[in-house]
Formats: C-alpha cells, sequence, structure tokens
C-alpha cells in the first residue's frame, strides 16, 4: 500500500473515532424521555393543584384519587401527542413551540376526564375546585416544560453531543461530508451517527480493496454495537459502487437505505419533518422488527424451559446410553454461525465416533459407519438435538429458525449461493420451515442446498408468530415419520 493510501486509511479511522466521541447522549432514548416527562408534569400538577385547593379551605384530602386522575390524564394526553410525532427528536429540537397543539390536546384531555368522572360516577371524589386549578395549571407546566426541552435539545444538537448509536452511515467521503446535521436529522431522526468514509482513491482496484477493508470495519462495528440500520451515501449515478457495497453488507441482519445525494438535495428546498420523513431507497429491509424480535423471544424462553423440564428424562437416559455405548463426552460441541455472522457453540448429544469441528467437516450420510448404536437411535428420533433447548434459553438460538451449519460447511454454501448470507438474518433454530418440508439430513448435491436456502429465505420473509406454530406441530409429525433421518 502507498504512503498516501496508508495516509487516507489513517484518516478514516480518525474520522470515524471523532464521530464515535462526539455522541455523548443515545437519540433513540428521546421518544421515552420525553412522554415519561410529560407524564410527571401532569401527575405533578395534579397533585399541586389537588392539595393545593384543600390546604386553602382546610379540608382533608387523599392521595389515591390524585394518582388515579393524574395517571389516566397522562394516558389520555401522551398517545395523542405521540400520533404527531411530537415526541421525536427531529421535532422536539426545532424553535417552533407546538402552543396550539398542546393547548387542544390538553383541554379534549380535560373533557375526556370529566365524561369519564360522569359516566363512572366518581366526580364525588375529586373536588371541582382542585379540578379546576388541574385543568389550568397543566398547560401552563405543559408549554414550559416543552419550551425548556427544546431549548436543552437544539443546544444539544448545535454541539453534536446527541446522535444514534444503532445506526452507521458510509459512503463516499464527499458525500459524507455534504450531510448537515439537519439532514441527518430528517433521513435517521439523529444529528450525528457512526461514520465510515471509503475510499477516495481513483484507481478502481485500490479503491475496491480499501472499500472492502472499510466495509468489513463498519460490519465488525454493526455486529459489536448491535445497530439496526445502515445509511450509504453515494452519488445516485454510480450504481456500480452501490450494488458492490449491498452485495458486502448483505450478511447483515439490518435495514440498509441509500439517501439522498447531494445533487437529488439540491432539487428540493422542501423542510422535512417528523410528519413528512426524507425519502430514501430501501436497499434491504430488517427481517425482524425489534418488537417481533421481543415476542418471538418471550415465547422461546418460556417454551425452551417448558421443554427442558418436560424431556429431563429422557435426556438423563440418552446420556447414560451414551455414556455406556461407546467411549467419549456425552456433549459434542461444535463451532456454528448464528443471527448476525457471529458463533456459537451448540450443543448435541454425541452419536458418532469422531468429534469435527474444524475446516473439515465431513456431513453425516446413511449409513455412516462413524455413527454409534445408540447413535442411530438418537438421530432417527431428533433427541440428539434436545441439548439445543440451553442454546435457546441463553440467547444463542430460537426454537424456529434456519438450521445452522459447520463453518467449512457455511463458506463452502456461501460461494456456491448469493442469497446464502441471509439466513443469518435471524437467529438459527432447532427446527425451522426447510426440515418440515423434508429437507433435512444432508446436503449431497448443490441442488439440496438451494432448495434449503430458498425454504429458510421464505420463512425469514413471512414470519408470524402462526407460522412459528405451525412449523413446531409439523416437525412433531415429521419426527414421527423419520424422513431423511440418519
Amino acid at each position: 500500500m502507498s504512503i498516501e493510501s496508508g495516509t487516507r486509511d489513517e484518516v478514516s479511522e480518525l474520522q470515524c473515532s471523532i464521530a464515535r466521541s462526539a455522541i455523548g447522549f443515545s437519540a433513540e432514548a428521546i421518544p421515552y424521555i420525553l412522554p415519561a416527562l410529560d407524564a410527571f408534569v401532569i401527575l405533578l400538577s395534579c397533585l399541586v393543584g389537588e392539595i393545593g385547593y384543600h390546604l386553602v379551605i382546610g379540608d382533608p384530602f387523599e392521595l389515591l384519587p390524585l394518582w388515579a386522575v393524574g395517571s389516566l390524564a397522562s394516558v389520555i394526553y401522551i398517545p395523542r401527542m405521540n400520533g404527531g410525532r411530537y415526541y421525536e427528536l427531529l421535532e422536539s429540537a426545532k424553535p417552533r413551540l407546538e402552543l396550539r397543539e398542546i393547548l387542544v390536546c390538553w383541554f379534549t384531555t380535560g373533557l375526556l376526564l370529566a365524561l369519564f368522572a360522569f359516566l363512572l360516577k366518581i366526580g364525588a371524589a375529586y373536588s371541582r375546585g382542585a379540578f379546576i386549578i388541574f385543568y389550568v395549571l397543566t398547560p401552563m407546566a405543559l408549554v414550559a416544560t416543552r419550551k425548556a426541552t427544546k431549548a436543552a435539545l437544539a443546544q444539544a444538537v448545535s454541539r453534536g453531543t446527541i446522535g444514534r448509536r444503532d445506526t452507521v452511515l458510509i459512503g463516499d467521503p464527499s458525500e459524507i461530508s455534504a450531510l448537515e446535521k439537519g439532514d441527518l436529522l430528517a433521513f435517521c431522526g439523529a444529528p450525528d451517527v457512526r461514520r465510515f468514509a471509503l475510499s477516495p482513491a481513483d484507481d478502481d482496484l485500490q479503491r475496491s480493496s480499501e472499500d472492502v477493508r472499510i466495509i468489513n470495519s463498519a460490519a465488525n462495528y454493526v455486529r459489536h454495537h448491535n445497530c439496526r440500520q445502515v445509511l450509504i451515501a453515494l452519488t445516485w449515478s454510480d450504481a456500480t459502487r452501490i450494488e458492490f457495497i449491498r452485495d458486502q453488507i448483505k450478511a447483515l441482519p439490518v435495514a440498509v437505505r441509500l439517501v439522498p445525494d447531494k445533487s437529488v438535495r439540491a432539487l428540493s428546498d422542501f423542510i422535512w419533518s417528523a410528519r413528512n420523513p426524507a425519502p430514501t431507497i430501501e436497499l434491504q429491509r430488517a427481517p425482524l422488527s425489534a418488537a417481533q424480535r421481543f415476542v418471538k423471544r418471550i415465547i422461546d424462553v418460556v417454551a425452551a424451559s417448558l421443554m427442558l423440564m418436560f424431556f429431563l428424562p429422557i435426556m438423563a437416559m440418552a446420556a447414560i446410553a451414551i455414556k455406556l455405548d461407546s467411549p467419549g463426552p456425552v456433549i459434542f460441541r461444535q463451532i456454528r454461525k448464528g443471527f448476525n455472522g457471529k458463533h456459537f457453540v451448540i450443543l448435541k448429544f454425541r452419536t458418532m465416533t469422531v468429534q469435527e469441528n474444524g475446516p473439515d467437516v465431513v456431513q453425516a450420510s446413511r449409513d455412516d459407519s462413524r455413527i454409534t448404536t445408540i447413535g442411530q437411535l438418537l438421530r432417527s428420533t431428533s433427541i440428539d438435538e434436545l441439548p439445543q433447548l440451553w442454546n435457546v434459553l441463553i440467547g444463542e438460538m430460537s426454537l424456529i429458525g434456519p438450521r445452522p451449519h459447520a463453518l467449512a460447511h457455511d463458506s463452502y454454501f456461501e460461494t456456491l449461493l448469493s442469497d446464502y448470507a441471509f439466513r443469518h438474518h435471524v437467529k438459527p433454530g432447532i427446527t425451522g420451515w426447510a426440515q418440515c418440508n423434508g429437507s433435512r439430513g444432508g446436503t449431497p448435491t448443490v441442488e439440496h442446498v438451494v432448495e434449503r436456502v430458498k425454504l429458510d429465505l421464505w420463512y425469514i420473509n413471512n414470519w408470524s408468530l402462526w407460522l412459528d406454530l405451525v412449523i413446531l406441530i409439523r416437525t412433531v409429525f415429521e419426527v414421527l415419520r423419520k424422513r431423511n433421518a440418519y
């Protein structure tokens, strides 16, 4: 590598380091902090209004009705404001104070509170005088709080101390430098993100080589920090480079979006807002949303725990049988590639006389001489897979997903199929859509691999809780059929 190229590399790394250190607060927390602050203001105003009123007139009061009214007011007010993207950083950092929106939303909230009190006949538990004070005091407190938070967020944005930790920006140095804080706010909801500047070299071969190195650094960062999206900043006319970068990062289970280049942005003077977000081109869709991953994880933990308790006697008998049948450990461990390409150690009951875990792994075949006597029974009934329930519990696997292959086979299959890497967009599973459709066991030909990958990708693109339930039920019948089980 030339001295000039090495200097560029150092500058690129320095820029990335500066971008990381500048982000002192995560923009992802803003939509949660601001509604919590409004809820606190509403509840405090309710307490101040009720307690102040009763102290003046000298009557006793109870705290429980106050908490109930304040909480109900928050439940009504906050979702209505959130529906207009009121709590997004893009809106919250703007200087314009949404006075009309706050007043309209609050006064309609008060009318709904009065209606609920009438319908439920609970008005006697909360005095009218205290309610009027609460009704007048709260909007003033909400407006003052909004004004203060806007000033604080605008100052944080101008200083560059707020950004997104779940977003990475990859692009041409000239395109990245042309992106202003307002542009980034419109594209990802934060004025700063982690940046990885690609090579500015004119020579195509040198540029491609340096781009691969930089993209690999970005991919490692995405995996290590569990980022959720990648923004690409390139000239839209450079279709070759866009396709090259897209191909390099397709293994990452994140959304990939191409932002408008400076020429496209110059054609429009439209002011982006949370209600009218800036358009981007979606090059790759994230396989599962955060909410879907959470639901799937809860089901995995609950179901795996119940299954472990149910199958524990069978697993204990299997362990004793393995120990009596042949020398060697009870559990077979092998490194596999999981979600986001991360390596993990898969657990299985040992069914062979060998324990291959390296660059050369020979797939099991029908009537394989390496399979032990008890191993034949365990493999035909899929009991050998039961230790993977522990992999599910600790989060390395899911009950349902593409079956993980040995690293040696993964590397080989990736050279055969360009879409193979998409299998790592979700957690690997103990069973999956491919296995329910007869694609289990070995993959002796390219056609077998193509069919399995096709089924796995269909599952990823069509995931639902209902589909997972169907796969679990069909797995039971597939195990009983013993199709391709050896």
